[in-house]
């Protein structure tokens, strides 16, 4: 991944932040053989350096990915559209174009495959847990049928990535001027509230 030292990202908590806050990452393995394989799937930090989901047993993923060699996961957080429309430099010099403000961490890692029922369960029920945490009523794996769920599990294969790799790339104006930065915050309020919280965390704004 390109990364300008002003928007590289190397804490690890803020990396952790944006794994968590990404709602699908991308699983891209090297297939067998040649090629590639990519997934889209809800990936679970479990600790620092191991990542779990799982995929439906019909996905050639976890059959012909090569183990020998890396795999990478992608996450991104808030992103959206700048428009040069928002730069207070515009009225000035009007040298100003569009861009793209976002968050990304590549994890890169060796991935495994878990076939085993109970570390299926445990996968399933970390991931729902997680998604259905601050819900009124929240709903956990063990309100179904126990013969259901054995069922369901069936039908998938749980995975691990063993993350021996962490990059990350926060691009959130931080290379323009205050005056530009306030008003690009300004502009993304009112189209992409994310975007801009993530923009005034960067900045080190009060919660």
């Amino acid at each position: 991944m390109y990364i300008p030292p002003a928007f590289a990202e190397n804490r690890p908590e803020a990396l952790h932040a944006i794994m968590r806050a990404s709602s699908l990452p991308v699983l891209i393995s090297p297939r067998r053989g040649g090629g590639l394989l990519a997934t889209h799937l809800p990936l679970l930090l479990q600790a620092p350096d191991r990542l779990i989901g799982h995929v439906a047993k019909a996905n050639d993923h976890w059959r012909d990915y090569d183990p020998e060699q890396e795999s990478l996961a992608i996450f991104s957080a808030a992103d959206g559209y700048v428009s040069p429309s928002w730069y207070p430099s515009k009225r000035v010099h009007g040298r100003v174009v569009p861009t793209w403000n976002y968050s990304v961490v590549h994890a890169s890692g060796r991935l495994s495959v878990i076939h085993e029922t109970g570390e299926k369960r445990a996968i399933v029920s970390a991931l729902t847990d997680a998604h259905e945490a601050g819900r009124a009523a929240p709903w956990s794996v063990t309100d179904a049928p126990a013969d259901f769920i054995i069922g369901q599990l069936k039908g998938i294969v749980g995975l691990a990535l063993a993350i021996t790799r962490l990059e990350g790339k926060v691009k959130l104006s931080q290379n323009r001027g205050e005056e530009d930065r306030n008003g690009v915050i300004a502009g993304v309020e009112r189209e992409n509230p994310a975007l801009a919280r993530a923009m005034r965390r960067a900045r080190g704004d009060p919660a």
